[in-house]
């Protein structure tokens, strides 16, 4: 009988490389938002891949990148901190755009902060290029790498295309030990930051560029409603509070006569109610906490 395999695997990359779409196929479920903005991640989601011989726990940190507020300075140590703590770094780098300074200065990084850490290097998006493309940056990419990378892996989360081997590569990479979570678990993340996340992902969908560092989400209260019958069934009142810098972006996130605001709640219900297995009756307000991304104060109390 094989021994029981378990480990932790850290996803880095520059925004936008994929990791989040990455962490839900690889899990299966949605764990982990996904946007087309850098820098949607703001936690270190845990997502859970659970096999018969081995369990791999991913986590998803926010991209790394020059920092230019206090926020983003946090969001860089923590990405810091996560990398002495794992057991295989998965290095992003799409096959959709050439490697540039961003990737180099990540590898760079990854080399000072963690040389021993074992890497991988998963060339995502492959669905978005022809063959001859993708086989020019894992050449490109062997440039870069050389022998410190472990393996170059291809990959598509959007098709599915290779994630089998991705899961073997990292598998392998893993040492013999237990498994660090229940069989069917699939995040340690508290319910109420995973809805926080989704209203979050939900209200960035389709919003201008000046949004996504200054919104934050917070779950004010979480109760089940009293009262109901069996028929009814349960229902869940879960009240949620929107933070933004400025009063312009307050009007953006509401919209005209409220419509944006009441699109992003039908939206984010939808994904709570799956989330959490039962219908839900979301209320969400929008408030303005002037310049809350260089405030300490307001950092902490919005949980970074």
């Amino acid at each position: 009988m094989t021994e029981f395999r378990s480990g932790f695997v850290c996803l880095v990359g520059r925004p936008n490389t994929g990791k989040s779409t990455l962490t839900n196929a690889l899990v299966g479920s949605k764990v982990a938002i996904t946007s087309n903005r850098p820098q949607t991640t703001r936690h270190t989601i845990r997502g859970i891949v659970h096999r018969e011989d081995f369990q791999i726990v991913l986590v998803d940190t926010p991209g790394l990148h020059r920092p230019r507020t206090l926020l983003g300075k946090r969001l860089n140590d923590l990405v810091r901190d996560t990398y002495g703590e794992v057991d295989v770094i998965g290095l992003c780098i799409p096959a959709d755009e050439p490697i540039g300074p961003g990737d180099r200065w990540i590898y760079e990084q990854i080399r000072a902060v963690a040389p021993r850490t074992t890497l991988v290097v998963v060339v995502t998006k492959i669905d978005k290029v022809p063959k001859d493309r993708v086989a020019a940056q894992l050449m490109a990419v062997n440039e870069l790498v050389g022998e410190h990378a472990a393996a170059i892996v291809p990959v598509s989360a959007a098709t599915g295309e290779q994630m089998d081997i991705l899961i073997g590569v990292l598998a392998d990479q893993m040492e013999p030990g237990p498994a660090f979570y229940p069989d069917g678990e699939l995040t340690d993340e508290p319910e109420e930051v995973l809805m926080a996340e989704l209203i979050r992902e939900a209200a960035l969908e389709g919003v201008r560029d000046e949004l996504p560092h200054s919104l934050a989400v917070v779950i004010d209260e979480v109760t089940p409603r009293e009262g109901r019958t069996e028929e009814q069934g349960e229902l869940i009142d879960v009240h949620a509070i929107l933070y933004v810098e400025r009063d312009s972006q307050k009007g953006i996130v509401i919209g005209r006569g409220g419509a944006r605001l009441k699109q992003v709640g039908t939206t984010a219900r939808r994904q709570i109610e799956k989330l959490l297995g039962t219908k839900v009756y979301l209320d969400l307000r929008v408030k303005v906490a002037k310049n809350w991304q260089q405030d300490p104060k307001l950092l902490g109390r919005l949980g970074f």
